[in-house]
């Protein structure tokens, strides 16, 4: 079955695939600094661990978010898509104080993505509107990429 707009935004797509926060990190960092050398990933990544990194790199393949060469990784047109997405969803996130007025940009995308798949909203005061560009954005991204996300749906260049 594919995804439709009205089934593509569902917490499994969201938590399984994009809410990931290593990969919100290798998205984000890759967005902020281009390539990232292969070599240099547990340095630029510091913060996450090898298996994490590695899992990471799967999930970002299996949704054909990188470009990767023998020597780097680089965001893939998708990718670049949902950096965009991942930046809407923290600058929503920012202006409302979710969850808190200081978080970490990672973490803050994670929760904020939370609150945009929780049913029934609002959650604890907050809410992304219907209208909201954020919630647009990643509604579209995973209807645009929605086959992807399936269990078993394509999945080039597996790390």
């Amino acid at each position: 079955m594919t995804p439709t707009s009205t089934t593509a935004l569902t917490p499994w797509a969201v938590h399984t695939a994009l809410a990931y926060r290593p990969v919100i990190r290798l998205v984000s960092e890759t967005a902020d600094h281009g390539a990232i050398p292969h070599h240099a990933l547990t340095s630029t990544l510091s913060d996450l661990s090898r298996t994490q990194i590695r899992r990471a790199i799967r999930r970002a393949d299996s949704l054909h978010l990188l470009r990767r060469t023998p020597t780097s990784s680089a965001l893939s047109p998708a990718g670049e898509e949902l950096a965009d997405v991942y930046e809407a969803v923290a600058r929503w996130a920012r202006q409302h104080n979710y969850p808190a007025p200081f978080w970490d940009f990672a973490d803050r995308v994670h929760l904020a993505l939370d609150l945009l798949t929780a049913e029934p909203r609002p959650i604890a005061g907050h809410a992304f509107a219907g209208h909201n560009a954020a919630e647009r954005m990643l509604t579209d991204w995973i209807t645009h990429h929605a086959q992807s996300m399936l269990p078993g749906g394509p999945s080039e260049g597996r790390a």
